[in-house]
C-alpha cells in the first residue's frame, strides 16, 4: 500500500491488457498516469482520439539514427546466408528471432551450417536466469556475432553492434510485436536491416498481409504512432467500457466509426439520459456538419501549392478547423509561406464559413448552383422544427418572399435564395437569417 500516491508511470504499455491497467488504476483512486509505449494498443490509441485521454508523441528521433530498411521475404537459406554474412563483414551482429523453444537448436544448427565462420549463441525464456544473463552480456560485448532467441528481446536491449534482425514466422506476431523486436536494431550510426520471413502472400490471412504490409510502409523513424493506427484499423477498438478488444473498425474505416459512435453517444443524451442533461446549457446543434455542393471553384491551385501531399495536408487541416480565430491564423500561415491567396483559395476559406453559418441554421446541405442557395434540412421528425432557428428562418421567409421560396422535395423541405452570385453574398444573405 502508498502512503501518498501521485503518479502512475507504465513503460512498455503494449504489454499490458485492459484488466491489468484497470487493476494497477485501484491502487489509488483518481491517480495520474502516465503510459509509455513505442506502439500504443488499439484502445488506448481509440481513448485518445476520442479526447478521453492525453496524448503526446515525440517524433523527434535522437541523432545520428536511420531509419530500418524492412523487407518481407519467405524463408529461404540463400537470403538468410547473405544477410548474415554482410553484417558480420561489417563487423556487426545480428538477431535470429525464432519463438518456438522445441526446435531453436534446430534453427540454431541450420544457420552454422549456412555461415560455417559464425559463432552462434542461443536464447530463450526457459534457460536459467544466471544463464541467460551471462550470454546476454557476451553478446554485448561481441563474443559471438548470432543470437538465436525467442520474442524475450522484445524489449529493454540497447547493443549499438546489432545491426540486422531476421524474425521467423513473421505472420505470426502481432503489429506492435514486429514493431518492438524491428527497434532492437538501428540503435547507432549504421544503416541497418530487418527481414521479415513469411509463407507465400498467397497463403497467409488477409490480417497477416496488412501487418506486415503496414511494417514495410512504415519504416521510417517515428512511425510507432502510424504503425498503431494501422492496427486500430485492422483489429477494432474493442468495447468501450469492457475488455473485449475485438471489433469492426477495418470494415467501415475509423472516420466512419468514430461519426457513428458521436451519434449514438447524442441519441442516449437525447432520449435514455434525457434528464441528466436537461440543465446542460451548450446551445443545441441540430445537424453535425453541413455539406456544401458549388459549381464555383473552390480549390487549392496547383501554381499555388506545387506538392500533393502538401496540399492533402492543408485540405485536412482545414476541415478540421471550428473556430473563426483558428481560420483567420491559418489564412495568415497560408500567406506567409506561400504569399498572397489566389481567388480559388479566397473562395475555399469563404466555404467554410458559410458551412459554419449553414450548421447553425440547420441545413444538412447547402447547393450553391446557377446562382440559387438551396438549404436541406433534416428529417421531418427532428426536433429542429420546433426550434427559435426554424423560426428564425420563417421570419426571414416572410419577410423576403419575393427572393426565397420554401417547398418540399423528394419528402425533404428545402428553402431556396434566388440570385447569389458568389459565396461572400451568399454568407451574407445567410447571416441575415440569423439576425431576423
Amino acid at each position: 500500500s502508498f502512503k501518498d500516491l501521485g503518479l502512475l508511470i507504465i513503460d512498455e504499455e503494449q504489454k499490458f491488457g485492459v484488466a491489468v491497467k484497470d487493476k494497477l488504476k485501484t491502487f489509488k483512486a483518481n491517480v495520474d498516469t502516465l503510459t509509455l509505449t513505442a506502439t500504443p494498443i488499439p484502445r488506448t490509441l481509440q481513448f485518445s482520439l476520442m479526447g478521453a485521454r492525453d496524448l503526446s508523441v515525440i517524433n523527434t528521433p535522437p541523432p545520428n539514427r536511420y531509419p530500418v530498411e524492412t523487407e518481407v521475404c519467405t524463408f529461404d537459406e540463400e537470403t538468410i546466408r547473405d544477410a548474415i554474412r554482410y553484417e558480420i563483414s561489417r563487423g556487426g551482429q545480428v538477431y535470429f528471432v525464432h519463438n518456438r523453444i522445441e526446435n531453436i537448436k534446430e534453427v540454431a544448427g541450420l544457420i552454422q551450417r549456412l555461415c560455417p565462420d559464425a559463432k552462434i549463441g542461443t536464447g530463450h525464456g526457459q534457460m536459467e536466469g544466471k544463464k541467460l544473463e551471462e550470454l546476454m552480456l557476451s553478446f554485448m560485448e561481441n563474443e559471438f556475432d548470432v543470437l538465436v532467441s525467442t520474442t524475450i528481446i522484445e524489449s529493454g536491449l540497447d547493443i549499438p553492434n546489432a545491426n540486422t534482425i531476421i524474425i521467423n514466422n513473421a505472420n505470426n506476431f502481432g503489429l506492435s510485436d514486429l514493431h518492438q523486436m524491428r527497434g532492437r536494431v538501428g540503435r547507432s550510426n549504421k544503416k541497418s536491416f530487418c527481414f521479415l520471413l513469411a509463407p507465400p502472400t498467397y497463403s497467409l490471412t488477409a490480417d497477416a498481409r496488412k501487418r506486415l504490409n503496414a511494417l514495410e510502409q512504415f519504416s521510417e523513424l517515428g512511425s510507432g504512432f502510424n504503425i498503431s493506427m494501422r492496427d486500430l484499423d485492422i483489429r477494432g477498438a474493442g468495447d468501450l467500457l469492457g475488455a473485449e478488444q475485438s471489433g469492426f473498425i477495418s470494415d467501415i474505416g475509423f472516420e466512419m466509426y468514430q461519426k457513428i459512435l458521436d451519434e449514438a453517444i447524442n441519441e442516449l443524451k437525447e432520449e435514455e439520459f434525457k434528464e441528466l442533461y436537461a440543465d446542460d446549457d451548450e446551445e443545441k446543434e441540430f445537424v453535425d456538419e453541413c455539406q456544401l455542393d458549388t459549381d464555383m471553384e473552390i480549390l487549392i491551385p496547383n501554381d499555388y501549392v506545387n506538392s500533393i501531399s502538401e496540399r492533402l495536408k492543408l485540405y485536412n487541416e482545414l476541415s478540421s478547423l471550428s473556430e473563426e480565430e483558428q481560420l483567420v491564423e491559418y489564412e495568415a500561415k497560408l500567406i506567409d509561406r506561400f504569399g498572397p491567396l489566389p481567388t480559388e483559395v479566397q473562395e475555399l476559406i469563404l466555404s467554410l464559413r458559410l458551412r459554419w453559418i449553414g450548421k447553425t441554421l440547420g441545413f444538412q446541405r447547402i447547393s450553391l448552383k446557377n446562382e440559387n442557395l438551396t438549404g436541406y434540412f433534416p428529417p421531418q421528425e427532428n426536433p429542429y422544427f420546433q426550434s427559435v432557428t426554424f423560426g428564425k428562418v420563417l421570419e426571414y421567409f416572410k419577410k423576403n418572399h419575393k427572393d426565397c421560396e420554401m417547398k418540399e422535395l423528394k419528402g425533404k423541405l428545402i428553402f431556396r435564395i434566388k440570385n447569389v452570385k458568389s459565396i461572400q453574398q451568399a454568407i451574407e444573405k445567410t447571416n441575415s437569417i440569423l439576425i431576423v
